[in-house]
């Protein structure tokens, strides 16, 4: 290797392999079932990166972003109903899902901490009631179908694969978004405003307009996900707009790691494997669910990434350097376990 492109790292190798198996996972996974698995994963992490930009970077923890989520679906959904074509819809449903973000900010943003929460928490179950109620636009229970998946620059996505491409540009588009806004002076405001929101105040700071577009950042990627899960079942109801889907969300957060780039993505993976996999072979696998959050709440507080980032660096530490010697009260080594070095005789 060059000077001029500096040594390989084992960062840029672990993203390297990573990105081979995600192109290459039709190829060595052949069964279209677990595809749509891999496809679900993908859409369901660009839901959890969305919300990780409040929860993580931003300090404020959201119970509504399931309202979000599905207002892409249903304003897409309805376009198409109506005869528009897929581009139409797929506009039109971001600029709703991102003006409807704004009026969560508006509204929510008076409040930090548990304030936030609830408000966050009441704006989706109004948004649940409307899905639920308003039968006459949303078709209620019964849901809106759609028949059709959109195929751009004519590839169809009416297959597992076809479809898992465009999760996966989707997904690495989203990632890379988030890379850039986390390194960005954006990004380190923000942090600033979860940090330290007086001071950022005093500095000069508007700490109200960054965490508004934190969430119309959170909001748009949340639709994103939203068409995409709309797209994968060709179908949407109510049910995605309850407070499950909320939970769930955070769950992937919280559980993988807030703040970093890898934790929701890891979250999503888990929960998802959860309930597609896992619920085939153990009935009450909500309970198995629960429990893995509590363990990972317990031993790895910061979520399943950085708990796994430190303990291998004092596995490696430990490796190196050895278990310490025992000492005395007084801190000392004793004689009989002290090397040359650290007695009277070999002292220096």
């Amino acid at each position: 290797m060059s000077a001029a492109t500096g040594p390989v790292t084992p960062r840029a190798i672990a993203i390297a392999v990573a990105l081979l198996l995600l192109l290459t996972l039709p190829l060595w996974i052949t069964n279209a079932y677990y595809v749509n698995i891999a496809s679900q994963i993908l859409f369901f992490a660009v839901f959890a990166l969305a919300l990780n930009v409040l929860v993580g970077y931003g300090g404020l923890t959201s119970l509504g972003h399931a309202g979000l989520f599905a207002m892409a679906g249903y304003t897409a959904a309805l376009l198409l109903g109506r005869g528009h074509g897929h581009l139409v819809a797929d506009i039109a449903a971001l600029v709703v899902t991102v003006a409807t973000a704004a009026v969560y900010a508006v509204l929510s943003l008076r409040a930090t901490g548990i304030g936030f929460l609830m408000i966050t928490l009441a704006i989706g179950q109004i948004l649940w009631g409307i899905a639920y109620r308003w039968a006459s636009l949303t078709n209620g229970d019964n849901g809106i179908n759609v028949a059709t998946r959109p195929a751009p620059f004519g590839l169809s996505l009416s297959g597992a694969d076809g479809f898992y491409y465009l999760c996966l540009a989707v997904f690495l588009a989203c990632v890379a978004t988030m890379a850039v806004v986390v390194r960005s002076p954006f990004g380190a405001s923000l942090r600033g405003t979860r940090d330290q929101e007086r001071r950022m105040a005093a500095l000069g700071y508007d700490v109200w307009l960054i965490r508004f577009f934190a969430f119309l950042l959170s909001g748009f990627w949340s639709g994103v996900a939203g068409l995409l899960f709309l797209y994968y079942n060709q179908f949407i109801s109510p049910q995605v707009v309850a407070l499950t889907t909320s939970a769930e969300a955070l769950l992937m957060v919280i559980a993988g790691g807030t703040a970093t780039l890898l934790g929701p993505i890891v979250g999503a993976a888990i929960v998802v494997i959860m309930k597609n996999v896992v619920s085939a072979y153990i009935v009450r696998w909500n309970m198995v669910l629960g429990i893995i959050f509590i363990l990972i709440i317990s031993f790895m507080p910061d979520g399943l990434v950085p708990g796994t980032a430190r303990f291998w660096a004092w596995a490696r530490h430990r490796l190196r350097h050895g278990a310490p010697k025992p000492q005395d009260a007084d801190g000392t080594v004793p004689a009989e376990t002290a090397t040359p070095a650290t007695t009277k005789e070999g002292g220096a």
